[in-house]
């Protein structure tokens, strides 16, 4: 037997990257066409951001998120509630030997987008970027040379 059965690199495998995607594709088809049969959940309209698999691909994890993100809490716990309904759909499509266990999770990376969009907007951040993008004639780099001087010989290379 393989001593490693799993890769230790620093991320998910190009297969992990293939299903998930598929999975992500599926659930997000079979959300938009309502084909889970509850009110609830057919009242929102849910994005299916990302999904992410263990390497075994028995696990998935899809973040999602309502359009607007009104009802998050809401939508969550009636997707929770259908997970068994959405994971047969979806296992419909795949090729696999194990339908993969969904998760639902909200998606943070819109907030944290709100987050950046927030900061670069500040007037300090914009001074600091506005100040290091133009250098001054006669500036010096972190060398003590002249700004386009390359080899430290005293003049810019012409």
């Amino acid at each position: 037997m393989c001593a490693k059965r799993f890769s230790q690199g620093s991320g998910p495998s190009q297969r992990q990257l293939r299903v998930a995607e598929v999975i992500r594709h599926k659930l997000a088809e079979v959300l938009a066409r309502g084909d889970v049969h509850d009110p609830e959940l057919s009242r929102f309209s849910i994005t299916v951001s990302e999904v992410t698999t263990s390497p075994d691909l028995k696990h998935a994890t899809a973040y999602v998120m309502p359009l607007g993100g009104q009802g998050e809490q809401d939508a969550l716990k009636a997707l929770r509630r259908n997970k068994a309904e959405l994971r047969r759909q979806v296992s419909r499509e795949l090729s696999l030997k194990f339908a993969p266990d969904l998760k639902f999770e909200l998606d943070g990376t819109f907030d944290r987008m709100d987050d950046a969009r927030r900061i670069f907007n500040d007037p300090r951040v914009q001074a600091d970027v506005a100040n290091s993008d133009d250098p001054q004639d006669g500036a010096t780099d972190s060398d003590g040379d002249r700004a386009g001087d390359r080899d430290g010989d005293g003049d810019d290379g012409r």
